[in-house]
């Protein structure tokens, strides 16, 4: 469990979080949702540790995030894993050395071990085989499912992912989520997403937290979205023209 309790954070003049309460619960796939601005990858950044708020705490369960001592903090850090909106593969590594540069940072495994790790990890993204091959020589999903596999080959308790589908093709993007969501509930990790991808929100979003202009607008999961009132969570469902016609024409029941 992650509780992000009353997070406030401004840059300068600019107060882009307002009090922000919130549980990501433990096991589940938790997303962040909200409109370009809304503060959604402030607040994971600040959740995974970037950035300090200026008010508020970050607790994982009964440990405040940044009252960690610098030896507490390392040992939190081998709990996380990060899925970057970009990948953030070095493109002068190859697919091994990767996925295997957590484990040269954290652990004090031999380079056997780290080299199974790593298999079993490719594996476990269908992607074996690839081992030696560059970033640059494979596709953009390729490349997310190899960003999964090093986010998570440290058997993380936590995993953060930031808009995991931006750029791939919508069946591409399934796929990702299929994967992080199975990932999850096999590893009884706590994943909490940062996305604007409604596919996501209504095929794995177990918990949903949604931002409007820095403040938590509304809360619930994909059961209950098409179902609540909410304005500003209509408003983000049926933000394109055409979604919100068909709705006009059929009903969001039956959608």
């Amino acid at each position: 469990m992650i509780r992000a309790e009353n997070i406030f954070k401004s840059f300068g003049e600019n107060e882009v979080l307002k009090g922000i309460d919130f549980v990501f619960e433990e096991s589940k796939t938790n997303l962040i949702i909200g409109r370009s601005g809304a503060g959604k990858t402030v607040l994971l950044k600040i959740l995974v540790g970037l950035y300090p708020p200026t008010q508020g705490k970050v607790w994982y369960k009964d440990k405040e995030l940044y009252s960690l001592t610098k030896k507490q903090l390392r040992h939190l850090r081998m709990e996380v894993g990060m899925l970057f909106q970009g990948n953030a593969l070095f493109d002068s590594m190859t697919i091994e050395e990767n996925i295997r540069f957590p484990m040269d940072m954290f652990t004090e495994m031999t380079y056997k071990e780290k080299n199974m790790r790593v298999d079993e990890v490719l594996e476990r993204v269908s992607m074996s085989g690839i081992n030696n091959r560059f970033p640059s020589e494979i596709s953009g999903g390729m490349q997310k499912r190899v960003g999964i596999a090093r986010s998570i080959v440290l058997n993380p308790k936590y995993l953060f992912c930031d808009e995991p589908n931006s750029g791939l093709d919508p069946k591409t993007s399934i796929t990702i989520d299929e994967l992080i969501s199975t990932i999850t509930d096999d590893n009884k990790m706590t994943t909490i997403i940062n996305t604007h991808d409604m596919n996501s929100v209504m095929e794995i979003g177990e918990k949903i937290c949604l931002l409007h202009e820095g403040k938590l607008a509304w809360q619930g999961n994909n059961e209950e979205v098409l179902k609540s009132e909410n304005q500003e969570l209509h408003n983000f469902i049926f933000a394109s023209p055409f979604l919100q016609k068909l709705v006009d024409r059929v009903g969001a029941k039956n959608i």
